[in-house]
């Protein structure tokens, strides 16, 4: 009878480290295109290493970055520059290893992890079509800052998501970087998915844009040089809660491979296929899965 009261304890103990070793995981994510990629790469991901899987992604960061502190989402994808400005309202000007380091130690003492950054910087820029930007001379923020406050381009109009327009690291910390005072009347404010359409039907003449985006490739825009180096670093990385993690051990080298694997062309081509392409945000996060041997 002892002998099998041990047997069924073993069992027992075997079935509680597999459960723990394959805990429930919510993973999040923002709500454009390159967010919801990697929210539905990570899910799919981490369900075929055995992990149950909750994904809840269309999220603004504000709303995102809470539901993580609150315990409402174990990880997602978040960039370094978001949280180091946006999160921990750091201002000084850092390089890009600066910027991840001092984002990782002070989330760390809140109770989230930064695990390796990828190689892919979804900063913002500013872009106008390559045909225009020639023709009006211009190369940089600074001449598209001087165009503004010419006769000809007094009429101007830049589009700007809403995001933008409202972050700390956005539209007015631009401004003040470039010593310029745009008129209202310069400025449109839609949604994230219009402002390329937009400027490649000549409604807008500058639009903001997402570096890593596949439509200022697949459109041809031009993208100003930030000639003062306004923009932070914004590497793409995964961010664990600390409880997450430690439930979770092998789930950091798991993390980690998938975010070595992502750089700026990649993750601009990922985009496309679905902006450009018109192909599911499931299909294409599957396929890179399969094609790298992560499924």
């Amino acid at each position: 009878m002892k002998r099998v009261i041990a047997l069924l304890a073993t069992v027992a103990m075997m079935f509680s480290v597999s459960a723990q070793a394959a805990g429930k995981l919510v993973v999040g994510g923002k709500g454009y295109t390159e967010q919801l990629i990697m929210s539905s790469m990570t899910a799919q991901y981490l369900a075929g290493l055995g992990y149950d899987v909750d994904q809840r992604d269309g999220m603004g960061s504000t709303v995102l970055r809470t539901a993580q502190l609150n315990g409402q989402i174990d990880l997602y994808w978040e960039y370094t520059g978001t949280g180091l400005v946006t999160f921990n309202k750091v201002t000084e000007k850092l390089t890009p290893e600066e910027t991840y380091q001092r984002v990782k130690a002070l989330d760390e003492k809140v109770g989230l992890i930064w695990l390796d950054p990828s190689q892919a910087n979804n900063t913002y820029a500013l872009a106008m079509r390559q045909d225009f930007a020639k023709e009006k001379g211009i190369e940089s923020i600074t001449d598209m800052m001087n165009w503004l406050q010419s006769e000809d381009g007094k009429d101007a109009q830049m589009a700007s998501n809403v995001e933008f327009s409202a972050r700390p690291d956005g539209l007015k910390s631009l401004l003040e970087a470039y010593e310029f005072d745009m008129p209202r009347r310069n400025l449109r404010k839609m949604n994230s998915g219009l402002v390329y359409q937009a400027l490649a039907q000549e409604v807008v003449d500058v639009t903001m844009v997402f570096a890593t985006d596949g439509r200022v490739k697949a459109f041809g825009f031009y993208v100003l040089k930030d000639d003062r180096q306004h923009f932070p670093n914004y590497a793409l990385t995964p961010v664990v809660r600390t409880d997450t993690l430690e439930a979770n051990p092998a789930l950091a080298q798991q993390l980690n491979k998938l975010s070595a694997l992502m750089n700026d062309e990649t993750m601009s081509s990922l985009n496309a296929l679905v902006d450009v392409d018109g192909l599911s945000i499931e299909r294409v996060s599957r396929q890179f899965l399969e094609q790298n041997g992560l499924l």
